[in-house]
């Protein structure tokens, strides 16, 4: 368990040190110039014909530095969810397999519990991590140390319940994302107001440009953070739910392939 904690933790830094250099390439080469083109195309039109309609730009809603660490948060945490659900994915092929080999009608006494162990350590180390082997092996040690097929069902039950509340403590950090993506939104929109006060002299003496272009700044940062987090929280919620069915079905699955093969003499 500690080095697949330790390769997920190297996979988050690797993650998170690609994300921010590529969202900040992305924003130097490509939005903020775009997005000072068009604001130097669109002033001068205004100063043409000041009753022209104006067009937004999607560069000019996200060239400021709260988008920018908005979408550097949110794409980090969804490399983190995606390596989460290929975990899952690879754990759920587990179940397509007869981990224990028996066929059908077949019993197994607490004699039998030694070379049923046997088949589960010999997988590759990497797949005896996951939870479906480890719950059998489990069943099988309580099995031969008590003799009593309800301790291997609550044994089972345990160990799926710590890794439900393993996972769930693993989504901690993305929830905090989730939760300072807006809060960063609300920054900017903070940020905006302050500049627009800030020249309020200015919107007095008849120049309302830049008092307008601060507000723009305040409602862009909150308009992308909230639709930032909103696909994040889908992505999580369906994240979950992968991960309780996993939970489930592998519950299950001990209960099919092992517990009702059980048998005391």
């Amino acid at each position: 368990m500690i080095k697949t904690y330790s390769s997920e933790f190297i996979y988050q830094l690797f993650a998170l040190a690609i994300t921010v250099i590529a969202v900040h390439a992305a924003y130097v080469a490509l939005v903020r110039p775009r997005a000072e083109t068009f604001l130097q195309h669109q002033a001068a039109q205004l100063r043409e014909d000041p009753d022209r309609v104006t067009q937004r730009s999607p560069y000019v809603l996200i060239k400021d530095y709260e988008q920018e660490t908005c979408f550097i948060l949110a794409l980090w945490a969804l490399a983190v969810m995606v390596y989460k659900a290929g975990d899952a994915a690879r754990e759920r092929r587990l179940l397509r397999r007869e981990l224990i080999p028996l066929g059908e009608g077949m019993s197994i006494l607490p004699e039998d519990t030694q070379d049923l162990s046997r088949h589960i350590q010999a997988l590759p180390e990497r797949l005896q991590r996951y939870l479906v082997p480890r719950a059998l092996l489990t069943a099988l040690h309580r099995f031969d140390a008590t003799r009593n097929i309800q301790d291997v069902s609550s044994a089972v039950h345990d160990v799926c319940d710590g890794e439900s509340e393993r996972l769930e403590s693993e989504m901690s950090m993305i929830r905090y994302i989730a939760w300072a993506i807006p809060s960063i939104g609300f920054i900017g929109t903070v940020r905006g107001i302050g500049d627009a006060l800030g020249q309020a002299h200015k919107a007095v003496e008849g120049d309302i440009t830049g008092v307008t272009a601060a507000l723009g700044v305040a409602f862009n940062s909150t308009l992308v953070a909230l639709l930032l987090s909103i696909v994040l929280m889908f992505a999580l919620h369906q994240l979950q739910l992968l991960q309780e069915r996993l939970i489930l079905d592998a519950e299950g699955y001990c209960d099919e392939h092992l517990i009702r093969h059980l048998q005391v003499r």
